[in-house]
């Protein structure tokens, strides 16, 4: 398989840096074929270790990302003070340090303010969405939210993702307008738009730039890794940085 990856089509200043791998290009067998970066889904260690390295070289990326432990939480990690990566979000300010999260069906969404001066990387599933893993991490960010530009990246469209009555009447207590985010299913189960309740939260805290890809990690087999699909399964890296050439 050859290397492909996804640029980032938004606004953003030439100085940020945005994309998001696809399962393409590296050297994982199956069920992690072939582009794995996740160290916890059961990959050979030796091959995520080429993967990564691979990524780092193809990208040219002046360092190494900033992997998180991610937990399906709304901590956000400084990346340019604290040294804890236990988080599903990170935020930096300093050019050179690559703020990234891991997906396979969650929504990876990256931010930048339109100086260049600061950028984030969020990984929401639906119950980080609905904890406010978004606005935990607007408010350590550092730009007026009216300042910001957000990419949501590939993630699970609306007619794969099923969820049950608990999952809906989570979001409809905390968001008003959630509802129109769900689809009546089966009997007792919705389909839920986890993209538009995050373009729902992220209008609501005042950002009014925000762009989506236009792709379904289930559908797509051949280019996305998918948990909801395929378990246990690989996963894909979205990637933000300020480039300190540019």
């Amino acid at each position: 398989m050859s290397f492909e990856i996804i640029e980032a089509t938004w606004n953003a200043p030439r100085r940020v840096r945005a994309v998001c791998t696809t399962r393409y290009g590296g050297c994982s067998s199956d069920p992690f074929e072939s582009f794995n970066l996740a160290s916890h889904v059961g990959d050979e260690v030796t091959r995520l270790a080429e993967n990564r390295k691979f990524l780092r070289r193809r990208l040219n990326l002046p360092g190494e990302p900033c992997w998180l432990k991610q937990t399906h939480g709304t901590h956000v990690v400084n990346l340019d003070q604290d040294k804890k990566r236990r988080a599903d979000a990170a935020i930096t300010r300093r050019s050179g340090t690559i703020a990234v999260v891991l997906t396979a069906d969650c929504l990876p969404i990256l931010l930048c303010n339109r100086a260049g001066t600061e950028v984030a990387a969020v990984h929401a599933g639906w119950r980080g969405l609905v904890d406010g893993v978004i606005q935990a991490t607007v408010d350590q960010m550092e730009s007026p939210t009216n300042q910001l530009l957000a990419w949501i990246g590939p993630a699970i469209s609306q007619h794969c993702f099923e969820v049950g009555e608990e999952v809906r009447n989570q979001f409809l207590a905390r968001f008003p307008r959630a509802n129109a985010h769900f689809k009546a299913n089966r009997a007792g189960h919705w389909l839920c738009n986890l993209p538009g309740l995050a373009v729902d939260i992220l209008g609501q805290l005042g950002v009014t730039e925000i762009h989506r890809a236009d792709y379904c990690c289930y559908t797509d087999e051949a280019l996305f890794f998918s948990y909801r699909r395929n378990h246990p399964t690989g996963r894909m890296a979205s990637l933000i940085w300020i480039d300190s050439d540019a």
